[in-house]
């Protein structure tokens, strides 16, 4: 019987780990789905590394398995093993494959981060930026703060190569602190402790951190920023499909951290025209009307007449009390 060459038995190695490896990486179904503009960018770079670590696993771990079988002791053989020293061929090639890896998954990142705006993180202000496109339903809380925004930041996500120059369709500054997050809507007068945005539209963030250093992420976006107290970063991105997603501080800030979520809600623009108007209004009220009386500026009367029914009386008999 013919002994197959130990060559063909290691092509045929590296066709079945080729086809695993591949298969594998593009079917692992280990990442949320995908809601942004940068988050195929970042699942393509992510699926190559898995690639290529399946990849390596199979190879590292099958030669493990099969020179335990090959080379096990067998029963009476009490002699020494072949003496080796060394293979310079086999050590240069071990060395220059995860040279070649390192190298091009290097220049791949650097592509990708620049895809995803990381050259241009904003240095341009974007102080008059407007909103193209609106729409959802949702009660905005009345807060008054001060606005977080910076007329130019330096560090983070910025434009993507296709969009430099231009103005985000929606600019909202976003304050960390221990432990929420401050969703400010500069040019709408708006603050609300989730974030709104209209799908397709052209969103930054403008971050900061009043207390420690927090770090903004959403995972179904893929992007992640930290928020740095007394210096302002930015996040732009383009939200893809409309859904509420699970905002998360992914920086340990003390405590409460695990607690410090939030959520972004993304609304068709019409959906985010009608929140936008109903936010407006909520926050136009006055706030002693529109969230609670306070009950020392009420007379005997004005506070008992809720509760006239509940007590059996009148309000003829309530007035004459008051008398």
């Amino acid at each position: 019987m013919q002994k197959v060459p130990v060559s063909l038995w290691t092509l045929v190695a590296g066709v079945v780990i080729t086809a695993i490896s591949i298969w594998l990486g593009q079917n692992h179904n280990l990442l949320p789905e995908q809601a942004s503009q940068q988050a195929p960018l970042v699942d393509g770079f992510f699926n190559v590394m898995f690639t290529i670590a399946i990849a390596l696993f199979l190879i590292v771990e099958g030669t493990i398995v099969v020179f335990l079988v090959k080379f096990r002791r067998r029963r009476g053989d009490d002699t020494d093993g072949v003496p080796v020293e060394g293979n310079v061929p086999l050590e240069i090639f071990w060395t220059a494959i995860p040279t070649v890896i390192v190298v091009a998954l290097g220049i791949y990142s650097v592509d990708v981060y620049n895809q995803m705006g990381g050259f241009e993180p904003g240095s341009h202000p974007h102080a008059a930026a407007h909103v193209s496109h609106a729409g959802g339903t949702a009660l905005a809380a009345t807060l008054d703060g001060s606005s977080a925004s910076a007329s130019t930041t330096n560090i983070g996500i910025g434009a993507s190569p296709n969009s430099q120059g231009k103005q985000a369709d929606l600019v909202v500054d976003v304050q960390g602190m221990q432990y929420a997050w401050i969703f400010n809507y500069p040019n709408s007068g708006i603050t609300t402790g989730e974030l709104h945005v209209p799908v397709g539209a052209d969103v930054q963030l403008n971050l900061s951190a009043i207390d420690v250093i927090h770090s903004f992420w959403v995972p179904q976006f893929r992007l992640k920023q930290d928020a740095l107290p007394g210096i302002a970063t930015q996040l732009r991105f383009v939200a893809t499909k409309p859904g509420t997603y699970p905002v998360v501080c992914t920086e340990l800030c003390g405590g409460y951290h695990g607690s410090m979520r939030s959520q972004v809600i993304v609304h068709t623009p019409e959906e985010f025209d009608s929140w936008l108007a109903e936010s407006q209004i909520a926050a136009k009220q006055d706030l002693n009307q529109a969230v609670a009386v306070n009950p020392a500026e009420l007379s005997t009367s004005e506070f008992l007449a809720p509760h006239v029914h509940d007590l059996g009386m009148s309000a003829a008999t309530l007035a004459q009390l008051q008398k």
